[in-house]
């Protein structure tokens, strides 16, 4: 199925800097294009992620959330946020959803964006990260039913924040997914945050590595490039345009 859907607004919920680039920036881009509000929440810092000799976790943090900053301005987010948490040791917590939550219920998105918890292999070369899979089981659970529900997390109801529903869930797919967001027109901008993240892919050719992915995905499909996604649609159209009519969401 193509997707021709674009969100008010939308929250991009991963682990560590770089990790929407290589995954969905594309439509991230072509939503904001359209006008979306776009919020990314960062797990962690990547903190340990760069191995260079004599670098600390202090520096790292401030290099990479130097990055993120360039590629979500390059992508078009609106805000971008950083959780802090052990990077390398993520873990789906009671207290990393509460975060989540919190974000969620302050920027009111409509559609989510994250990882695939269930995706461990990729390939006969690959394991996915345990970052990676925690960070999507903790937005998975924070988007439904957390977010919604106004008796959970009564202290944020307290601060002001109220239960905020979402709308869809669009989780990353490496094959097999059925939704396909077209990034014709925004695979340069893609290539471009990736290439923001200096410190991770300095050896790496960014432009054909990204358009030999998105090439992939829209192969046999009427666009050059695409994304790949499974789709939850947790409140269909009728439900959803009394919901904002009442809440004032998105």
């Amino acid at each position: 199925m193509g997707n021709t859907y674009i969100p008010e607004s939308a929250m991009a919920i991963f682990a560590h800097p770089d990790d929407i680039e290589f995954s969905c920036a594309g439509t991230l881009a072509r939503w904001a294009k359209a006008g979306a509000r776009i919020s990314y929440v960062l797990c962690t810092s990547g903190d340990v992620g760069i191995s260079t000799p004599g670098m600390t976790r202090a520096e790292a943090t401030r290099i990479r959330e130097t990055e993120a900053r360039e590629a979500a301005r390059i992508t078009g987010a609106t805000e971008i946020i950083f959780l802090r948490e052990p990077d390398g040791m993520l873990e789906n917590t009671r207290d990393l959803r509460r975060k989540l939550v919190r974000e969620i219920r302050r920027f009111r998105p409509e559609a989510i964006i994250c990882g695939d918890p269930t995706a461990l292999w990729g390939g006969d070369d690959y394991i996915n990260h345990p970052d990676h899979r925690a960070a999507g089981w903790a937005a998975v659970d924070a988007a439904f039913p957390a977010a919604g529900q106004p008796n959970l997390f009564e202290e944020l109801e307290a601060e002001g924040l109220k239960a905020s529903k979402v709308r869809k869930v669009f989780v990353v797919q490496w094959e097999g997914g059925s939704t396909f967001v077209n990034i014709d027109d925004t695979i340069e901008t893609k290539v471009a945050a990736l290439k923001a993240h200096v410190s991770q892919v300095s050896n790496l050719d960014c432009d054909s590595l990204l358009r030999e992915w998105a090439a992939g995905a829209a192969k046999g499909k009427e666009m050059q490039y695409a994304e790949t996604y499974r789709v939850i649609t947790l409140e269909n159209d009728e439900f959803w345009k009394d919901y904002i009519q009442k809440n004032g969401q998105a």
